[in-house]
């Protein structure tokens, strides 16, 4: 009698050792597919996003080599590194924002208690900028020539702006 217990026991633990190593393993492949499925399918939505913000960035001066290069001449004193020119210009656009009358590069008069100033700025190329402006309760775009002179000192001039209807 205590034989047959301990044989049926030991029957017994073998199928559970069998039935969990079968589920455990059958998890495990389970789990690494569902990795590679999201991994691949997280690869695609990167690799989606990333064409998207190339072509996003089509028209910018980051990406646009031939309007680089019109910084980086033959005369030494005229080279200038974009990398540092697109936070200068944006800076200096962004400055005039304190102006008691508004932002004066918007290319709109103030209409109502609020001055327009510029809050976002793309710098396009070596001479385009296009930037949005608002007064909190009306928004337009503005397209900006920008000049980089002599003494490195930057100005602007409003080429069109559009404010959009209420």
């Amino acid at each position: 009698m205590k034989r047959s217990f301990l044989i049926y026991a030991f029957i017994l633990l073998v199928l559970i050792n069998v039935f969990t190593y079968s589920f455990l393993s059958n998890e495990v492949k389970f789990e690494q597919e569902r990795y590679k499925r999201t991994t691949k399918r997280l690869k695609d939505s990167l690799n989606s996003l990333t064409l998207k913000l190339n072509d996003a960035n089509y028209f910018s001066l980051e990406k646009n080599e031939n309007a680089q290069n019109y910084f980086d001449s033959a005369v030494a004193n005229k080279t200038i590194a974009y990398e540092k020119l697109i936070p200068i210009v944006t800076e200096k656009l962004m400055d005039l924002n304190s102006n008691p009358k508004g932002n004066p590069y918007v290319g709109q008069d103030q209409i109502g208690e609020n001055k327009f100033v510029i809050n976002k700025v793309k710098v396009l190329n070596h001479r385009w900028i296009i930037a949005d402006y608002s007064d909190g309760k009306m928004w337009g775009e503005v397209l900006l020539k920008y000049f980089v002179n002599e003494d490195e000192s930057v100005s602007f001039e409003v080429m069109q702006s559009f404010l959009y209807a209420k």
